[in-house]
């Protein structure tokens, strides 16, 4: 059975610094054979996409209330009215704070939920399904 994969281009905001930022295209990524992880790929001044992978819960509270600790961390805000996820990205390569819209965030986040819901992410049923079909011996 092949993994479902819930996708969604967005524009991230780089925040260079306090009220100033440049638009990033980023796709966020979800795979029912990795249902823990979310994936986050964008460009920044490289030719190169820079791929990113964390945890689903992490994004998921985030929404609601700071979280995460050392390389991401996550957190709610406003921006001129309009309510934004802050994600603070650390590596060796160094350091991004991106911004995404929190409406288009949460609607992904939604289907990703749908399709995976909190908590069954370890039940594996296509393969439960499939090894429950081969004859015991």
């Amino acid at each position: 059975m092949h993994p479902t994969v819930v996708e969604r281009e967005l524009e991230l905001r780089f925040v260079l610094a306090p009220g100033h930022s440049v638009p990033v295209p980023a796709l966020l990524g979800y795979r029912t054979d990795d249902p823990y992880a979310v994936h986050l790929t964008f460009h920044i001044d490289s030719d190169r996409p820079v791929h990113w992978t964390f945890a689903r819960d992490l994004l998921v509270e985030g929404v609601f209330r700071p979280c995460g600790q050392g390389d991401v961390r996550v957190w709610p805000a406003q921006d001129g009215g309009r309510g934004v996820v802050l994600l603070a990205l650390s590596s060796p390569g160094g350091d991004a704070l991106l911004q995404a819209p929190a409406a288009q965030l949460s609607a992904w986040l939604e289907r990703t939920l749908r399709v995976v819901p909190p908590g069954s992410e370890g039940s594996r049923p296509d393969l439960d399904d499939g090894l429950a079909g081969l004859p015991a011996r």
